[in-house]
């Protein structure tokens, strides 16, 4: 059963413990739309991919004959909901374990299908558009083309960034990501030196750039900072955002030794100041996302494009890729 595999996983100790003593605060019902009541809708809006809908629909009879799975299920839901919109506050949805089957893979889609009425009426309440509203949560189908793509079966990768997403803290406009955040230690220390009024737990902005979206052209990158820029002043007044901030293996000032100066990553790079990361190679991060499997030997690596030949030469040459820190006065 689930939720004996979740038991069974030292990594979820604290998880599974914290929702066992959570109880249900929320109040929120935990209800999935049946089959022909409103599932299939429901799929498709948030564009799950055509291959999984069967899979999850056959999955919704599991789920509500598994009594472990369906309080599980509850408790989630509630933790996701609770605090609708509080940066930081909702449960963040971890990966459950291999052992948990196919249901353990797609149990997560569940929970955020659940989730679903409680974050577009948070949305509502905060004049949302709705196009803004439906392609930030059809992001969640790229989440199953992910995994898909990495492991070969249906399932969610990452849950843990789609929480982000169905508990109103992150939106997508344009070719970009925005994740309402707090100013971290570093960054606190950085903005200051800069001469910016912020500091360790204000307001700012956590850039993200997801696949799937085309190029990181200049013009897309200015369309989407632009609207960012109105979207965040009209629909959350309250909290000035006076840095937009970024961490990610893009920011590797490494990369403009394989790069020309004019190229879509070395002019995304030049919008920021950026440190260099902690000094821990994080090599997954460019063969994850280039590639689409962190576990990949490099040697099998294809070498197609520029980007593709400049982290495969890099790793193979002996080198490492590391996050950069960057960030720029809003």
């Amino acid at each position: 059963m689930l939720l004996d595999a979740v038991r069974a996983d030292e990594r979820l100790a604290d998880w599974l413990k914290g929702l066992e003593g959570s109880g249900s605060v929320s109040g929120a019902e935990a209800r999935l739309p049946d089959a022909d009541d409103g599932l299939l809708d429901a799929l498709v809006d948030l564009a799950v991919p055509y291959e999984d809908i069967n899979d999850l629909i056959a999955l919704r009879r599991t789920l509500a004959a598994d009594e472990g799975a369906t309080w599980l299920f509850g408790r989630c839901v509630d933790g996701l909901v609770r605090d609708m919109g509080r940066v930081g506050k909702g449960l963040r949805l971890l990966p459950l374990p291999l052992e948990a089957g196919p249901l353990g893979r797609y149990f997560h889609v569940f929970v955020l299908v659940a989730a679903l009425p409680y974050v577009r009426a948070y949305h509502r309440e905060r004049a949302i558009p709705d196009d803004v509203s439906r392609r930030t949560l059809a992001d969640l189908g790229r989440g199953l083309v992910l995994h898909r793509r990495r492991y070969g079966v249906g399932g969610l990768v990452a849950p843990t960034w789609y929480s982000l997403h169905f508990h109103g803290e992150l939106f997508q406009l344009g070719r970009l990501q925005y994740q309402r955040a707090r100013v971290g230690g570093r960054e606190g220390v950085a903005l200051a030196a800069a001469g910016l009024a912020l500091g360790p737990g204000d307001p700012c902005l956590d850039l993200h750039i997801p696949d799937y979206a085309g190029p990181l052209t200049p013009t897309a990158c200015d369309r989407s900072l632009a609207s960012a820029h109105d979207f965040f002043a009209r629909h959350f007044p309250e909290e000035r955002y006076t840095a937009g901030c970024c961490h990610s293996w893009l920011l590797d000032a490494q990369l403009r030794r394989y790069l020309p100066t004019d190229s879509n990553i070395v002019r995304f790079q030049q919008r920021f100041r950026v440190a260099d990361g902690t000094g821990e190679p994080e090599d997954d991060l460019p063969l994850r996302f280039v590639f689409g499997d962190p576990d990949r030997p490099v040697e099998t690596l294809p070498r197609r494009t520029r980007l593709e030949r400049a982290v495969v030469d890099h790793l193979r040459a002996g080198g490492h890729w590391y996050s950069g820190h960057g960030w720029f006065a809003w």
